[in-house]
């Protein structure tokens, strides 16, 4: 027997008119949107747009006005620590504390988890070392993160991220210090972690074609509010990116993926 509409667990993520101002500048205008568990939604559009003050309200870094239920339950009602165990950011700039490992600001993401004395557990610290393995970082896991490379320190954050072990993770410009090979490596990932545990994705992307490859749906922000949403197919056309971007392209589509390749005057 099926549970009843009064008993049906709810699942998802329902964002209902969220508002972000800083200072006098209304920068997020009353978005709603909702995206399924397992989801993984790209969030593109120009500069200034409002797509990593949008994040940064889901993640409770910013003040914001109205409503954001994950699996029914409201975010804003949730301590830190509890918003902590649903949700992982990984924010364009990051702080990374001086003199810090590999591996120790890895752990950190299990600060959330960890008891009254704050000592990461053993399972913690092999949770942290499988994740820095599959990210290719085992060879610089004693390595001081401040003394990497901007691609190695970007891989390094996103394995904190993961091993936060969210239901929802946020990414706001997760590829911009890779390189091809290390972007793929990164969303292959990010995507495995999504299929396999159910993992609610949202990440801002300026890489169109990226965008469209990974993001099973869309969302195209413009001033600060939604203008499309839906199947990227839908959004990525010619017109739409000259009309929003004032970018001249050719849209090339094999299948459902889709690549967007700048085409000069």
């Amino acid at each position: 027997m099926g549970l009843s509409k009064e008993t049906r667990i709810p699942n998802g993520l329902d964002i209902d008119s969220i508002t972000v101002e800083l200072g006098d500048k209304k920068v997020v205008n009353s978005v709603s949107i909702r995206v399924e568990d397992g989801e993984w939604l790209s969030i593109i559009g120009p500069n200034g747009s409002g797509k990593s003050s949008f994040l940064r309200a889901i993640a409770g870094l910013v003040e914001s006005q109205g409503s954001m239920r994950f699996q029914g339950e409201e975010l804003k009602s949730l301590t830190p620590r509890m918003r902590a165990q649903i949700i992982s950011i990984v924010p364009q700039i990051p702080i990374i504390p001086p003199r810090v490992r590999v591996l120790d600001y890895v752990l950190l993401g299990r600060t959330p988890y960890l008891g009254r004395g704050y000592q990461p557990t053993k399972d913690d610290v092999n949770l942290a070392t499988s994740v820095i393995s599959d990210l290719a970082l085992g060879t610089v896991a004693n390595r001081f993160v401040t003394e990497m490379s901007g691609g190695e320190r970007q891989r390094v954050i996103i394995a904190r991220a993961l091993v936060q072990q969210p239901k929802l993770l946020l990414l706001d410009e997760p590829t911009t210090a890779l390189d091809l090979g290390h972007q793929q490596e990164v969303l292959e990932l990010v995507d495995l972690q999504r299929k396999n545990l159910g993992l609610t994705v949202l990440s801002a992307f300026h890489d169109l074609t990226l965008a469209s490859q990974y993001g099973t749906s869309m969302a195209l922000f413009v001033n600060g509010d939604i203008a499309h949403s839906g199947n990227p197919t839908e959004i990525i056309t010619e017109e739409s990116l000259k009309e929003i971007y004032g970018a001249n392209v050719l849209i090339h589509k094999e299948g459902a993926a889709i690549n967007v390749l700048p085409k000069r005057q």
